[in-house]
């Protein structure tokens, strides 16, 4: 059941989980001739990840898939190679490698998933959230289901909520044009 006073965990969130397909996509997937899966980003959604790079707030992403686009858009926008975890069919393990890593408990943790493979870790994250057009399953034990789609602003949505509350949301435009 979803906890509709999600916005009292915003406070202990200190790092961000995400799953890709469906999370930071709409969940399309255009197949090229040479076999590479190409995937459609939001630029505000990326905006968010540099704002927590900036901040200093650890990002994960942890996607079933895998591909080169990946691994190349997310490093773009500051996330830890060694923090990209692709071809994860149990996501749980990852989950919390990435937690160990950065000294972090579960519970610091906000993860966004939209499918049954989520399940397992949006059980275990310390804020579970779903785009608006998550599977019933996942929006059913969700602690906050965006008002946003997978891929059209459902990242900026979580990470800007979360920054607002500790106070991170402001741009330095001198450390921005110096990381990015």
């Amino acid at each position: 059941m979803p906890n509709y006073n999600y916005k009292v965990r915003l406070h202990g969130i200190r790092a961000f989980a995400f799953d890709v397909d469906g999370v930071m996509t709409d969940g399309s997937i255009i197949a090229a001739p040479d076999g590479e899966l190409i995937r459609i980003f939001n630029a505000k959604d990326g905006f968010a990840f540099r704002m927590c790079r900036m901040k200093g707030y650890p990002v994960a992403i942890i996607t079933g898939g895998t591909s080169e686009g990946i691994v190349s858009r997310f490093s773009s926008l500051g996330v830890d190679k060694a923090d990209i975890y692709q071809k994860s069919r149990d996501k749980v393990p990852d989950f919390l490698d990435f937690c160990n890593r950065h000294g972090l408990k579960p519970e610091e943790v906000a993860y966004a998933g939209d499918d049954i493979p989520d399940i397992p870790v949006l059980k275990i994250a310390g804020l579970s959230v779903a785009p608006a057009d998550a599977v019933p399953e996942v929006k059913d034990i969700c602690d906050y289901v965006s008002l946003y789609l997978g891929g059209r602003g459902l990242a900026r949505d979580l990470v800007e909520q979360v920054l607002k509350v500790h106070g991170d949301w402001n741009l330095d435009t001198e450390v921005y044009s110096k990381l990015f």
